[in-house]
């Protein structure tokens, strides 16, 4: 199925007096404003600035205030003030091998100030106006400003007799004068802008029309006016993601008809019945929620949150098995082999508890006619494969097989249910009744990977698509990242589950290291020493797994330890985590190749060398692979933070175990730049809005685009934003747009 995608539309030229859209000014470069050329538009193309509408929407950094101008006589010393004036002299000199010292005075006609930069950039013209921001202090009598902020006020007449003047940041060789002539002359050639936002949203959220917006953001009366304007053009920004994720859900799934499922039948209740242990409330509501979703004419669209060790797996397995019982397959896709094996394992344990899985008798038989001769779903056993770049085995057939008979066995129907990695979506792989998709650990994969994997089935119907996350995301992020998918949190650790104990050492302190190493064996436990890098670095002071692993085999002798990381073959990392799990390991060293997927009941300890080289999130996902069993487990971090975020990552993992408080401080520590990377969502939309701050507005920009994709997807309000969206961004966000 491919997905609709709004084309560009011809640009028509707007009627004399006509207000224009920002769709339209998204099609008018930005060369045909005066004062931006030809070599002007090659640089602001490289930032990013094309259009019109790409000027009007590049905001000043910050606003002057003439009436709050202190003068140069009256400016209190020693405190941040801002002070204005023109520039009467200006030199430059060297003072030293590589060091320029560039001097200027600057008056305001009540007083002067001597300003001295060491930076050979600053370049300013005797009789150019200019704003200063900084500490005024005295030099040898002398009024002085060491290293000054300076804001060109010289520019736009018109800007010049205002009092709030704003302040641009330099873009594509223009310096911020030149940016504010720039947008001015936009500005007359724009405004009255059309808007495409109805009168009664702009009134149930309390904000202002378009054209005041852009107006006041850049032309503003007074600063009170730039708090209404910076806010609606926030929603703007969040609305256009939002209304692009909503209907790229109702396009891929709400519209499509998916697979027929009938829920809670034999095979479910089978499973069900046999476990150990009963389902907590969450995992209950969770499970009826994913059911729902099967059970409706329309595809699922979901994505499934939840603590390391809350008990995700189990309620996945019920849904796939739902899906075996109406009749189709079930696939789980994950980013490693390390994870995907997990899954498998996992899975046939859990098959084998509950009596679904073939038997010894079975595997070992001379055929496996026997396997497939039984049609009955409620009483024959689940078959199961896994697919990943080096081998290729199932639980009914003893050893590996061969890709080519893996292949056969997913085309015409004989395996149930597929683990791999992106093996599964190669070209040659086909499925005979694809009727579910599980993705795990969905970040790290794009969306096209997730749409190839759900096109692979040959059946009728859309496949229902199930992502899958133990790393907790804050609902402001999940909204901007996955606004086009249902959330469902297990929000609930099963019976037992202990809190896990953390504690923060110096990353010199080893003989403390070495005695919780020893301490955790002695009682029986295992232990992971996960660290930052594979080997030393010449670059980055942080600890490696090759030096760790030779540190503790020469501390420790009397433990069996082994190592673990991403560079090594794949046969060797699967002998290696086997022999952990089977306890023939009491210490594995490792990178964080162990970070999600690795379930060892006995690990009791994890330690975390040079912790402060992680993230947040990171961190609290390796502590999560610990105290997964009877035992209680503990994490020690050694750590010696240089910066004060590393200082706040650590002192968060000491005095928190709650995976959702614990997102919201990792987002307020790398910021949502960091977060969208580019590859998601949002990154290029998000000029002004942050999902924190502005979380206020994202949620009305949610419910907005909501019940408009839900009561008419192809009227003209989600038309006229999605074509904003088409032209704003053009191919970077092909993959949010539709025509």
């Amino acid at each position: 199925m491919r997905r609709k995608v709004y084309q560009h539309r011809p640009m028509t030229t707007p009627k004399p007096h006509e207000a224009r859209t920002l769709a339209y000014l998204a099609g008018v470069p930005a060369d045909k404003v005066k004062g931006i050329g030809v070599t002007t538009m090659k640089r602001l193309d490289g930032q990013g600035i094309r259009s019109v509408a790409d000027l009007l929407l590049t905001v000043p950094r910050r606003y002057l205030d003439r009436s709050q101008l202190f003068n140069l006589a009256a400016a209190p010393l020693g405190e941040e003030v801002t002070v204005g004036g023109t520039v009467i002299s200006f030199s430059k000199r060297r003072i030293s091998r590589g060091r320029t010292m560039i001097e200027a005075r600057v008056s305001d006609g009540t007083s002067s100030v001597r300003c001295v930069w060491f930076n050979p950039y600053i370049r300013l013209t005797e009789g150019e106006e200019v704003a200063l921001s900084g500490k005024v202090e005295t030099f040898r009598g002398s009024l002085q400003m060491k290293g000054p902020d300076v804001d060109r006020l010289s520019g736009n007449r018109e800007l010049k007799t205002g009092i709030v003047l704003p302040v641009y940041p330099s873009l594509g060789g223009l310096g911020p004068a030149k940016v504010r002539d720039a947008v001015a002359n936009a500005m007359r050639r724009s405004v009255p802008i059309a808007d495409v936002v109805p009168k009664a949203i702009l009134d149930r959220f309390d904000l202002v029309d378009r054209t005041f917006a852009i107006s006041q953001v850049h032309s503003p009366d007074s600063l009170a006016e730039t708090g209404p304007a910076r806010r609606r053009l926030i929603f703007d920004e969040f609305l256009r993601i939002q209304m692009a994720l909503k209907v790229r859900a109702h396009d891929e799934f709400e519209s499509q008809v998916g697979v027929p499922n009938s829920v809670k039948g034999e095979l479910f209740h089978r499973f069900a019945d046999m476990l150990p242990y009963r389902l907590t409330d969450a995992q209950d509501r969770v499970l009826d929620e994913l059911l729902g979703d099967m059970e409706a004419q329309t595809p699922m669209h979901r994505l499934l949150q939840g603590e390391v060790g809350s008990g995700k797996t189990v309620v996945v397995i019920s849904a796939l098995l739902t899906s075996v019982e109406s009749g189709h397959q079930g696939a789980v896709m994950a980013p490693t082999e390390v994870l995907a094996t997990q899954h498998y394992l996992g899975t046939e344990l859990a098959l084998a508890d509950a009596r679904m899985a073939p038997t010894r008798e079975d595997i070992g038989a001379s055929g496996t006619e026997s396997l497939f001769a039984e049609e009955s779903l409620a009483t024959r056993p689940v078959r199961i494969g896994l697919f990943t770049g080096s081998r290729v085995t199932t639980n009914f057939v003893s050893g590996d097989v061969s890709r080519n008979q893996g292949l056969e066995w997913l085309s015409d129907g004989s395996i149930d249910l597929a683990f791999g990695t992106q093996a599964l979506i190669q070209s040659d792989v086909d499925f005979h009744s694809l009727g579910m998709v599980v993705v795990d650990e969905q970040h790290r994969f794009g969306v096209e990977q997730r749409v190839v994997m759900r096109d692979k089935n040959q059946g009728e119907g859309v496949p229902d698509l199930l992502l899958m996350t133990a790393t907790p995301i804050p609902r402001t992020l999940a909204m901007t990242l996955y606004g086009d998918l249902k959330v469902s949190v297990i929000d609930e650790l099963p019976p037992g589950r202990t809190p896990i104990v953390t504690d923060a050492v110096s990353d010199t302190a080893e003989d403390q290291i070495d005695s919780a190493i020893l301490q955790a064996v002695d009682a029986g436990g295992q232990v992971f020493v996960v660290c930052p890098l594979v080997e030393d670095s010449d670059k980055i002071e942080a600890r490696s797994a090759v030096a760790e692993i030779a540190r503790v085999k020469a501390a420790l002798p009397q433990v069996r330890s082994g190592l673990l990381h991403g560079q090594m073959a794949a046969d060797e990392k699967a002998e290696i985590m086997h022999r952990f799990r089977t306890g023939d390991i009491d210490v594995l060293v490792a990178t964080t190749v162990i970070e999600v997927g690795i379930d060892v009941p006995n690990a009791t300890l994890m330690v975390i060398r040079t912790a402060d080289r992680f993230g947040l999130s990171q961190l609290h996902q390796l502590r999560g692979r610990v105290g997964r069993g009877e035992r209680g487990g503990s994490c020690l971090l050694s750590a010696d933070p240089t910066t004060p975020d590393g200082e706040r990552r650590i002192e968060a993992m000491v005095s928190s175990n709650d995976g959702f408080e614990l997102s919201e401080i990792d987002l307020e520590i790398r910021g949502q730049g960091t977060v969208f990377g580019g590859a998601q969502s949002g990154s290029a939309d998000l000029r002004l809005g942050d999902i924190l701050r502005d979380h206020e507005l994202l949620t009305a920009a949610n419910t907005v685009a909501t019940e408009a994709v839900a009561s008419n997807p192809d009227g003209p309000f989600v038309s006229e934003v999605m074509h904003e969206v088409a032209m704003l961004f053009g191919d970077s966000a092909e993959w949010l747009t539709r025509s």
